[in-house]
């Protein structure tokens, strides 16, 4: 049986000879009434702030949930970012280690063309000198020829020399002298 204040307050009980006191069951009932009113508010109060609290540990449940999803999703994030830095690292290595064996090799390259461009001249001036000393022999052999010509004219023609021509020696040409003042 689900009792109420107003079912308690309301109650009627049979008569008998010998009962109880109708005011003494009446306030009884009266205080009985009162103190399950109080203890039913109660209750509907409790009732109220255990919901109230339910809903609050739901929203903490919620709350929880959403925050152990941001950790997730912060960490996934984080890994995610650490592993794109490492890759990007990584790829940036390889272009710096692509790009300084290119920079290697187009210097070979260039010390290779030089050096050859070297051997070249060098070749070239070697080339040089020896036409330059066959040219210097034969222009002193022409000079010679020009000098022993014209002291066998002077001597045909009996002319007398003031200064008599000196006669130049070959071997008193240093080619490799003029050269180097030359070069």
């Amino acid at each position: 049986m689900k009792f109420t204040p107003f079912g308690i307050k309301n109650q009627e009980f049979n008569k008998s000879v010998r009962g109880y006191d109708k005011d003494e069951v009446k306030a009884f009932l009266e205080k009985l009434s009162d103190e399950f009113e109080r203890l039913q508010q109660e209750n509907e109060k409790l009732k109220a702030e255990i919901e109230r609290n339910e809903d609050q540990i739901k929203e903490f449940r919620r709350i929880e949930k959403n925050l152990q999803n941001a950790m997730l999703n912060a960490t996934e994030s984080t890994t995610k970012a650490i592993d794109s830095a490492k890759k990007q690292t990584a790829l940036m290595i390889k272009e710096a280690e692509l790009k300084a064996a290119q920079l290697i090799e187009k210097a070979k390259e260039s010390a290779n063309s030089i050096r050859d461009s070297v051997l070249k001249l060098r070749e070239e001036k070697k080339l040089l000198v020896s036409r330059i000393k066959a040219m210097i022999d034969t222009q002193a052999s022409l000079l010679e020829f020009n000098v022993e010509n014209i002291e066998t004219k002077k001597v045909h023609k009996k002319e007398v020399v003031k200064e008599p021509v000196k006669k130049v020696d070959q071997s008193e040409i240093n080619v490799d002298d003029i050269l180097e003042k030359l070069l």
